[in-house]
Formats: structure tokens, sequence, C-alpha cells
């Protein structure tokens, strides 16, 4: 699943998306709320709140390696 705004991209891989426990921690620690859990348990993307990103890690720190991936895209598409 991935989210474009007009300076961030936020990328999260299916398996991420589908883990509840995971779709709650990254809901518990974004703090501009680009996260969310959806009735399933399933994790959403806020697409109103991706270019509010603080680039602060802590989504990348509560997930596993690879499952969430944070993209510049004013700095020709590099990873965070």
């Amino acid at each position: 699943m991935r989210a474009d705004g007009i300076f961030i991209a936020v990328e999260v891989s299916d398996s991420a998306a589908d883990d509840s426990a995971l779709a709650a921690k990254l809901a518990e620690v974004c703090p501009v709320d680009i996260f969310g859990v959806d009735a399933a348990g399933k994790l959403e993307l806020h697409d109103k709140n991706i270019d509010e990103c603080v680039l602060c890690r802590l989504c990348l720190d509560a997930a596993p390696e690879g499952a969430v991936t944070i993209i510049k895209r004013y700095d020709n598409d590099s990873q965070l």
C-alpha cells in the first residue's frame, strides 16, 4: 500500500498492512496521524496527513526492517 503527498510518500508492505498489532503500533507512534486502523484491524493511511510527516523515524523504528518506507519526493525520491 502506498500514499503520495506532494513532498512525502509512505509505502507499507502488504504483510505489514495486514498485521493488526503492527497497525496499532504505527497508529500509536506517529505524531501527525498518518497511520490509522480500520474496523477490521488493518492499517490505513490518512492521505491528508502524508505531507505532515516530520521525518521522525518513529514508524521505521516500530516496524520490522523494510515494512515501512518513507520517500522524500522533493529529494529525487530518496528514502529516509
